[in-house]
């Protein structure tokens, strides 16, 4: 199951946990999130004050994608007939004592998928992100998990962040749009959009050449100074 709640209170349970370390100092925490994690980390950094830098790589708002479908095709009418058909099947998993999952990625392509489809193929079916046990690789989420989304917008706040932001994204994402559209939110002159030439979404999970490491160190050093 995913929220935007259990899943921003996931970042800020890890900053409780760090700032009572021996080892830590509790001035200098900084996070990371990625993809739908990504949108998590801005909404954390928007509650959690002890937060003192956020980077977001290939950013998700999962909220939008949600509630308004890629690119924001989905309207009114369409989102509810979804509410309708997310609220029976949660009558079903009731019932059936058991959730139902999304259909999650093919097992084969057969070239006709859209471009995100094929992407996220070439990682979460193949060695580079395959695990057994992991629902992006296989069975896909708890079905009625979008009506959360749908329903509490994550980054409500994100335009109060006062702490520093680097956004990371890939020039050839689908996803490029959400990295983009946030930042315009963000105030400050301690907030930063970095696009990666010819980068896709999952680039910037695992591929070593394309992910702006000296950045990162750079960013959290004078940050978290």
């Amino acid at each position: 199951m995913a929220s935007p709640d259990i899943n921003t209170e996931d970042f800020s349970a890890a900053v409780d946990f760090l700032s009572n370390r021996p080892d830590v100092d509790p001035e200098k925490i900084g996070i990371i999130g990625i993809c739908g994690f990504g949108g998590f980390a801005l909404n954390a950094a928007a509650a959690d004050t002890r937060i003192k830098a956020t980077v977001t790589s290939t950013m998700y708002d999962m909220s939008r994608v949600n509630a308004n479908g890629y690119f924001d095709a989905m309207g009114e009418d369409d989102r509810y007939a979804l509410k309708q058909k997310l609220n029976a099947q949660r009558t079903e998993d009731f019932k059936n004592g058991t959730y139902a999952a999304e259909a999650g990625l093919p097992d084969k392509l057969t070239g006709g998928e859209p471009q995100f489809v094929k992407d996220y193929w070439s990682y979460y079916k193949t060695p580079r992100g395959y695990h057994k046990r992991s629902k992006n690789s296989n069975t896909g989420w708890n079905m009625t998990y979008a009506l959360s989304f749908m329903n509490m917008p994550i980054l409500s706040y994100s335009n109060e962040i006062r702490s520093a932001v680097l956004m990371i994204h890939g020039e050839k994402a689908h996803s490029r749009y959400f990295s983009e559209d946030a930042y315009k939110k963000l105030k400050g002159d301690n907030k930063e959009l970095m696009i990666i030439p010819e980068a896709n979404h999952v680039d910037l999970y695992d591929q070593t050449d394309k992910i702006p490491f000296d950045k990162l160190e750079t960013f959290f050093m004078e940050n978290l100074k």
